[in-house]
């Protein structure tokens, strides 16, 4: 982890921050922490982070990918009981004891079978 210039990033800060934002930022210190306008408080590699969104323009993206993720929460997902669902021997499937053998195998490190296999 690099070490950071207090008083340099916080100055970059400042400017991206007018820019994006017409109006001069009020930046809060306590140690180790700073709160800008009255937000959250946060770190000083937080803020070097932010400086690189408002000047790489990211502050629009970032609220469009808010609903972005929004419509990844509603994607179903797969559950993983459904990708260990069994097929019965009747049908030319795996035994749950068979599955499970081979789900031991697949497995790296010390995965053995118990004794009644």
């Amino acid at each position: 982890m690099s070490k950071l210039d207090k008083e340099k990033v916080l100055s970059e800060f400042s400017q991206a921050y007018k820019a994006a934002n017409g109006k001069a930022p009020k930046i809060e210190e306590s140690p180790g922490w700073y709160s800008v306008d009255g937000s959250k408080n946060m770190r000083l590699a937080k803020l070097a982070e932010w400086t690189e969104e408002l000047l790489g323009g990211a502050a629009e993206p970032a609220s469009a990918a808010k609903p972005a993720a929004k419509a990844k929460k509603a994607a179903p997902k797969a559950s993983p009981k459904a990708a260990m669902k069994v097929k019965s021997k009747a049908k030319g499937g795996l035994s749950a004891k068979e599955q499970w053998q081979q789900y031991l195998v697949s497995q790296a490190g010390a995965s053995k079978a118990p004794r009644g296999f």
